[in-house]
C-alpha cells in the first residue's frame, strides 16, 4: 500500500470527544490522503470500471453550542476502479464557509439545533446564518462531481478522478440570488441532464430548473407553495420532473419570531407536483396522498397515463433514527388522464437510502438495494435488495461495531440485465479502528463481498453517494 498525505488540517475539536455523532463511527478525519497499490481480500472485478464517490458531514472545529450531525464540514470519499487497479482519495469541500472557519480556526456559524441568531456570520439558503458545508448530496454530471446542500446552498465542482477543487458551478449565477440549490439533484443518464429544485421562507417558496449535459441552465421556474415547505428531494420520469409538499414543515407561528420548530400537521395531505421536464409554472397538477414524510426518492417512471413514485416513507418524522420514524419501501401512483391516485407499501420492513441501477433512473424499474439501520442511532448496519415487482428482499447484516454507507449499484461493464452488476460500499469497523471499501455481487449480496479493499485510514461513516461509469468520467 502506498499512501501520500496531501493535507493535514487542525482541529479544535475535544481529544476525547464522546459526542456520539463525533465518536465511534462518526469520528471525523482531519487528513486529506491519496492512496494506491491497496491490499484486496478476494478480487476486484475487471469490468468494474468507474468511481464510487461518497459525501459526509465530518467536522473540523468544535460546535457553537449544541452538534448535530448535519452541521459537520462535507468531505468527500472517493474509490477510482480502472479494471486493474483501485486509488482511493479524500478531500474537505472548500466552501466558503469552511474557508472562512479555516481562517479563524474556530467555528463561526451554529448548527441545526440552535437558533440563527447564535451564528457569528451571515449564511446561506432556506435556514439564515446556518452554514453551507455541501455536505449532504453528491453527483457527478457533466464530467464533474457536484456537491449540494439539504437547506440550499452552493454547488460546488470538482474532478472526479482527483477530486481537484473547481469551485462554485458556473450555472449557480441564473438562480435567484440567496435561495441556492436544495441537495437531491437528480442525473438522467439518458439525456445527461441535471434536475433541481430549491425552497426558501419567500413565496413562492420553490423553484425548479435543468442544467444541460455542458454546464448551461437552460430552464428555470417558480414553483408556488401554500407557504414555506422542508421538501428533501424529488423525481424526474423520462418526460416530467416531480416535485414535493409535504405537511412536515416549520410552524408558521414559531417563524414569525424566528424560531425554526417543525411540525408534522396531521390533518393536511402529503402533495406531489408533476411538471413537464420543460414545463411551465401552470402546467404543474397536484395530487393528494395521505400525510407522511419522505426524504428519499428510490425511483420515478411512467406506466401508461400513471405517474409512479417510489420512495420511504415515514410513519412518524418527528423522529431522528430510520427506525424510530419507522421508513419503509412506499409506492405512490398519480394518473393524469383521470387525476386518480393510489397508494401502498411496497413492503413493511424497515430500509432507507434505496439506490438502483442508474441507466433505470426515471423508467421502469425491478430492482433497489437500500440499507438497514441500529434501533435509536443514525448509522447503516446492513444492506437490503428489494424486488419492487415480488416484494422479496435479501440481506447482508453487519456484525456489531461495523457500519456502512449509502451503496450504489455499479453495472458491469456491457452488462443488459438490470442487476448484472456489483453493489459498493464504504465500511467503518470501530472493533478494529479499521475501514475498506467492500463490492458485493448485485445479484446476490446475502453471500458477502466477493472483495474487501482495505483503505490506509479508518474513515467517518457517511450518507450519500454517487456511482459513474468509467464513460462518464
Amino acid at each position: 500500500m502506498k499512501v501520500e498525505v496531501v493535507q493535514t488540517y487542525q482541529s479544535n475539536l475535544p481529544d476525547q470527544d464522546d459526542h456520539p455523532y463525533r465518536s465511534g463511527c462518526w469520528r471525523p478525519n482531519h487528513e486529506e490522503i491519496n492512496a494506491w497499490d491497496l491490499e484486496v481480500e478476494g478480487e476486484v472485478p475487471s469490468d468494474l470500471q468507474g468511481v464510487y464517490v461518497r459525501n459526509t458531514e465530518n467536522p473540523l472545529h468544535d460546535s457553537l453550542g449544541r452538534y448535530h450531525p448535519f452541521d459537520g464540514d462535507g468531505m468527500l470519499h472517493s474509490m477510482f476502479f480502472d479494471g486493474q487497479s483501485v486509488q482511493y482519495r479524500n478531500r474537505f469541500i472548500r466552501t466558503d464557509g469552511f474557508n472562512a472557519e479555516l481562517d479563524a480556526g474556530r467555528a463561526l456559524w451554529g448548527g441545526l439545533l440552535e437558533r440563527p441568531e447564535r451564528s457569528e456570520r451571515e449564511g446561506w439558503g432556506a435556514r439564515t446564518r446556518l452554514k453551507d458545508a455541501s455536505s449532504t448530496d453528491v453527483v457527478i454530471h457533466g464530467g464533474r462531481v457536484a456537491t449540494s446542500f439539504y437547506q440550499c446552498g452552493d454547488v460546488y465542482e470538482l474532478d472526479p478522478k482527483t477530486l481537484e477543487q473547481y469551485g462554485k458551478a458556473a450555472w449557480l449565477s441564473g438562480v435567484t440570488p440567496g435561495w441556492g440549490v436544495s441537495a437531491h439533484t437528480k442525473v438522467d443518464e439518458a439525456t445527461d441532464e441535471l434536475l433541481f429544485f430549491n425552497y426558501s421562507k419567500e413565496a413562492p417558496y420553490m423553484h425548479y430548473g435543468v442544467v444541460d449535459r455542458s454546464g448551461n441552465l437552460v430552464h428555470y421556474i417558480p414553483i408556488k407553495l401554500p407557504g414555506p415547505r422542508l421538501p428533501h428531494d424529488m423525481g424526474f420520469t423520462d418526460n416530467f420532473a416531480v416535485l414535493h409538499d409535504f405537511p412536515f414543515f416549520w410552524d408558521p407561528e414559531a417563524l414569525k419570531h424566528n424560531a425554526h420548530a417543525v411540525r408534522f400537521n396531521t390533518d393536511l395531505p402529503t402533495r406531489f407536483g408533476v411538471v413537464p421536464r420543460r414545463g411551465q409554472p401552470e402546467e404543474v397538477r397536484w395530487f393528494e396522498f395521505e400525510p407522511t414524510y419522505a426524504l428519499h426518492v428510490i425511483n420515478t417512471y411512467e406506466d401508461g397515463d400513471d405517474i409512479v413514485m417510489d420512495g420511504y416513507a415515514q410513519k412518524d418524522p418527528t423522529h431522528f433514527s430510520l427506525v424510530e420514524t419507522g421508513c419503509h419501501a412506499y409506492r405512490w401512483r398519480m394518473n393524469l388522464r383521470t387525476g386518480q391516485v393510489s397508494e401502498g407499501s411496497l413492503e413493511e420492513a424497515l430500509s432507507e437510502f434505496g439506490m438502483i441501477n442508474p441507466a433505470h433512473a426515471g423508467k421502469p424499474y425491478r430492482y433497489s438495494w437500500a440499507v438497514t439501520s441500529p434501533p435509536k442511532f443514525f448509522a447503516m448496519n446492513g444492506l437490503v435488495k428489494l424486488d419492487a415487482e415480488t416484494a422479496q428482499r435479501q440481506e447482508f447484516l453487519l456484525p456489531e461495531g461495523m457500519f456502512l454507507s449509502e451503496s450504489p449499484m455499479a453495472p458491469k461493464q456491457g452488462s443488459t440485465a438490470e442487476d448484472d452488476g456489483y453493489v459498493v460500499t464504504f465500511v467503518t469497523d470501530i472493533n478494529a479502528n479499521e475501514s475498506g471499501c467492500w463490492v458485493f455481487d448485485a445479484r446476490d449480496i446475502s453471500t458477502g463481498p466477493v472483495a474487501k479493499v482495505k483503505l490506509p485510514k479508518r474513515i467517518c461513516v457517511g450518507t450519500h453517494s454517487y456511482w459513474a461509469d468509467v464513460s462518464k468520467l
